[in-house]
């Protein structure tokens, strides 16, 4: 519904802008910030930096790039985030499971279009930065959670700001698109984020990073449900991979 009424860069702002606008009636993202310390506030700085950076990067990827070649990408820093955690036998057997299962699942189509490979790779760099530094400022207690995520929103929001709020002028006038957006906002960066956070000041980097594997076989269990996309007996081999992969999984601590 958007992208053709307002680009990449339009449904960024309007990602980012709703995201922002929602966070912002429950939260007091500047107070957060004031109220950090030096180190603080650059880790909210970076964490702001990269969800605007992965944002962008991720859509520029889908315009060229089939989004299972994207998410293989993207799985490739949160594989190698994984791998650096792995302490025991058990959990790189975790891992190795995983892995196969999010690639039986993506089904990697081969390309060569060497613009959308290289804003893949740069939206899994800015994730991976995104699971770092979201992990050390939930460790570090920036903010206590919604605080956090709403103050790093905003300033996500307000670097995209000077590139894309020209592209949204052309549907101003249509409330339909606008509340589209705002979906957008409250479904991909709102409720997601704050569970990111709730997690990650739950579990080691890792684990978080072997848990998101289950992002594909999650979506191929939606899609079935909503869009009536019945896997096939491949998808059905990729998730219970990626489920047996996590079930087998120990964190550190443990």
């Amino acid at each position: 519904m958007l992208f053709p009424y307002v680009g990449v860069l339009g449904v960024i702002w309007l990602r980012m802008a709703s995201a922002a606008m929602t966070l912002g009636l429950v939260t007091k993202p500047l107070q957060t910030v004031l109220s950090a310390s030096n180190n603080g506030r650059w880790l909210l700085f970076g964490l702001g930096l990269s969800f605007a950076g992965m944002n962008t990067s991720f859509y520029f990827a889908l315009e060229r790039l089939p989004m299972s070649l994207v998410a293989a990408i993207e799985f490739l820093g949160f594989i190698s985030l994984a791998l650096y955690g792995v302490r025991t036998q058990r959990n790189l057997i975790a891992l190795i499971v995983a892995v196969a299962g999010v690639f039986i699942l993506i089904n990697v189509q081969p390309t060569f279009d060497a613009t959308g490979l290289i804003w893949a790779v740069i939206n899994t760099v800015f994730f991976v930065l995104y699971i770092i530094l979201g992990h050390r400022a939930a460790q570090a207690g920036v903010g206590q959670g919604i605080e956090l995520i709403s103050a790093a929103i905003w300033i996500a929001f307000l670097i995209c700001f000077p590139f894309s709020v020209q592209h949204v002028v052309n549907i101003v006038d249509q409330p339909l698109l606008i509340l589209a957006g705002i979906g957008v906002g409250i479904c991909s960066s709102v409720i997601p984020y704050i569970c990111d956070q709730f997690a990650m000041t739950r579990l080691p980097r890792a684990t978080f990073a072997l848990m998101l594997s289950i992002l594909p076989a999650m979506a191929t269990v939606i899609a079935a449900i909503v869009l009536a996309q019945i896997p096939t007996v491949r998808d059905l081999i990729g998730v219970s991979l990626v489920i047996i992969g996590i079930a087998l999984h120990r964190p550190a601590s443990i």
